[in-house]
């Protein structure tokens, strides 16, 4: 008896180590209408989970697992192509030409969700959308359970028809991105850098207010308000480009 109580202990325990090391599932839904190209960028210390990218069709989704504690951005590139090797370009979001970005972020404009999945300091999930980076695709993240607090991160409207001439980015007469204010006029005031490199004297810009009043659960600079920021506690979260209305 007790043999047998010592070894539905050791199973019970397995179990558990193997539930605990899974960690946290990201599942990816494309409800865009074309094929996009999702870039993962592990933060410093971090995996980038499928080499940092892959192709997703329309109405396609695939599940990432990563580890608990894990930190990092996730976007959607648009518009690839890409030969045998993996090499090609991408209208908006590439990785220096690659496929797979393994470790490079995206090149901007690009609509970026950032998460920190637990710490040594604290058990909760922090995640939000950021427009730091400009915008190309509509994106929302949400837990999948979670209970009371846990919040859906967004900008889910097509920012690209009421974006400002002077942020626009065209191709073929087409608006398909938006840059930050950051980007298109490359100065301290616009970026955060320098004397500005603080919530103090780095102030929200008309673009950044236009940005906000359009995608209120997004985070429009680089000292936004904590309301863009999202605390929660779930085994899953569903990330949608191009989320319904």
């Amino acid at each position: 008896m007790a043999n047998l109580s010592c070894s539905f202990f050791m199973l019970v325990c397995v179990f558990l180590c193997f539930f605990t090391s899974y960690g946290v599932q990201l599942i990816l839904v494309n409800n865009c209408r074309e094929t996009i190209w999702p870039g993962l960028q592990g933060g410093a210390g971090h995996p980038s989970p499928k080499d940092g990218g892959f192709r997703l069709g329309g109405a396609e989704e695939v599940v990432v697992d990563v580890a608990d504690k894990w930190s990092g951005r996730i976007w959607a590139r648009q518009g690839c192509g890409f030969d045998e090797n993996g090499k090609g370009t991408c209208i908006t979001g590439g990785c220096s030409g690659q496929l797979h970005c393994r470790g490079t972020g995206g090149e901007p404009p690009a609509t970026v969700v950032e998460m920190t999945l637990g710490s040594s300091d604290s058990p909760l999930h922090f995640y939000d959308v950021s427009l730091v980076d400009g915008f190309n695709l509509p994106v929302a993240m949400a837990p999948i359970g979670g209970g009371v607090g846990c919040g859906r991160a967004g900008c889910e409207v097509n920012l690209n028809i009421c974006c400002p001439s002077a942020l626009e980015v065209k191709l073929g007469g087409l608006v398909v991105g938006c840059k930050s204010a950051c980007l298109a006029m490359a100065s301290p005031k616009y970026c955060c850098t320098g004397e500005y490199a603080n919530p103090k004297t780095c102030k929200p810009t008309l673009f950044s207010h236009l940005f906000k009043a359009i995608c209120p659960k997004a985070y429009s600079f680089a000292f936004d308000d904590s309301s863009s920021l999202n605390k929660c506690r779930a085994s899953r979260y569903v990330i949608t480009f191009c989320p319904p209305k």
